[in-house]
């Protein structure tokens, strides 16, 4: 008898099963750590940005800005897309902030309510009309204070967009990106993995910051994740931490290996 039957013939009361909510979670996706780079490489891959293209055109230079808040403050693409003036706070000296509240994904004509190539939605994980405060380091914020000031902003007060003022596409940023890193990385680096999308700079920020030794729990908040899944997809590139963590330990277990100082009693 199953038990949808025996609740039909009054045998059972209720389904039993009926109020676990439990689901199969998603398993995280352990981030490669060949694709992250270090703050050195970042540095070199954002300065080579501004020279793919001609000047005129600036193809390289509007997104320079768009690449630096991936690294810097750990955006999303779809979450840089999107930012606008309104939600920063840009100071002339210090760290600023963004408050996050939209995101505008790409999903094609075809799937979208308006027609367009991206749709707006809230943030990734949570309910809309939800924000995310994110802290802008200094050099992030001197970035977008010229940005600004160099190509102005959209209609609706985006940072970044195309020449036309239209949303900045996933061809369009990934086709300067590839240039990139032909610009800015040796042929050894250039066929390895490092940074091969520009997702990839979001893996190096979160990253560098639990290297650096931040609490996780801040970088979670920071990047719009969980802990549980931070610490699970950034295990592997973890590595920097756990070589000053074995000096550390080598220094302690160094400092037994020296036969101890002779007491002085002793030597009388």
């Amino acid at each position: 008898m199953t038990t949808h039957y025996a609740v039909e013939r009054g045998e059972l009361g209720s389904h039993p099963l009926e109020k676990i909510r439990w689901r199969v979670p998603k398993p995280a996706i352990a981030v490669d750590p060949r694709v992250v780079a270090n703050p050195q490489q970042a540095r070199d891959l954002l300065d080579a940005v501004s020279y793919v293209g001609g000047y005129r055109r600036a193809r390289g230079r509007r997104l320079v800005g768009f690449f630096a808040g991936m690294y810097y403050a750990g955006l999303r693409p779809e979450e840089a897309v999107a930012v606008a003036l309104p939600d920063c706070h840009l100071p002339r000296t210090g760290w600023g902030r963004l408050v996050l509240h939209r995101t505008l994904p790409q999903a094609g004509k075809r799937w979208t309510d308006t027609g367009k190539f991206h749709d707006e939605r809230g943030l990734k994980n949570r309910p809309r009309g939800e924000t995310r405060v994110v802290p802008l380091p200094p050099h992030l914020v001197t970035m977008w204070r010229d940005h600004v000031a160099t190509f102005g902003t959209a209609d609706d007060g985006r940072l970044f967009f195309t020449e036309q003022g239209r949303i900045i596409t996933y061809t369009t940023y990934n086709r300067v990106w590839h240039e990139t890193r032909a610009l800015a990385l040796p042929p050894v680096l250039g066929s390895t993995p490092l940074t091969k999308r520009p997702y990839d700079l979001r893996h190096s920020a979160l990253s560098t910051w639990l290297c650096a030794g931040a609490d996780p729990a801040e970088v979670a908040q920071r990047a719009g994740n969980s802990v549980e899944v931070l610490l699970s997809r950034y295990a592997k590139c973890l590595y920097d931490r756990q070589s000053i963590n074995n000096q550390r330990i080598e220094g302690l277990l160094s400092a037994y290996d020296q036969p101890p100082e002779p007491d002085e009693q002793d030597e009388d």
